[in-house]
């Protein structure tokens, strides 16, 4: 069988790749994705190819870390809680964090992040209106600033999950970078060097 890509030495098969292609297009979304044989069609064989690696990548390092599962593993909506999240961290990253093992290797890889007290402060002097209270007045709701005090918590959470993603996404990097080999043909979608990247600078 042909080879797709390997993760630290095993092979991704390319009936996985073929496999997970065909679980989307049997969705009832089919009409949203790009047809097969077009260049849009290999972006999307190449996508995937990237999220088979790794959500496998992701499980071997689990392994290599001794990480599970436990009542402590984050929800996915407290790592990714909005679209700029999700965005942020990147849509392979986003798609893998909905496997629980991958969000207790993100609470084990990021769990000694921490923001200083003079990024908070600076934020919040930049940001002041960022955290609004909101009160109604009437057939009005008036919006005041909160104290510092009454909005660390808040920018702290925000900066913190920030920072998390950003690092969680470079460790996924650079475990890949380390780990992976991609066969001809199911490079990245943004890879420079493959025919059917269109993006341009």
């Amino acid at each position: 069988m042909t080879v797709a890509a390997t993760v630290a030495g095993v092979s991704v098969e390319v009936g996985e790749v073929d496999a997970r292609e065909a679980a989307l297009r049997a969705a009832p979304q089919v009409a949203a994705l790009p047809r097969p044989h077009t260049s849009e069609g290999r972006q999307l064989r190449r996508w995937l190819t990237q999220l088979v690696v790794a959500e496998k990548l992701v499980a071997r390092e689990a392994e290599t870390l001794g990480v599970t599962v436990t009542a402590a593993t984050p929800a996915e909506d407290d790592l990714l809680p909005d679209s700029t999240a999700r965005l942020e961290i990147g849509s392979i990253a986003a798609a893998v964090l909905a496997d629980p093992i991958a969000r207790a290797v993100f609470a084990h890889v990021t769990g000694d992040v921490e923001v200083d007290e003079d990024v908070v402060v600076d934020f919040h002097a930049r940001n002041p209106r960022r955290f609004l209270r909101f009160a109604q007045a009437g057939c009005w709701r008036v919006a005041s600033e909160a104290d510092f005090a009454e909005v660390r918590p808040l920018i702290v959470a925000h900066l913190s999950g920030a920072a998390r993603r950003r690092r969680f996404r470079m460790w996924l990097d650079q475990r890949r970078a380390a780990l992976v080999w991609l066969a001809p043909g199911y490079e990245h979608p943004g890879d420079p060097r493959q025919p059917d990247n269109t993006h341009k600078h």
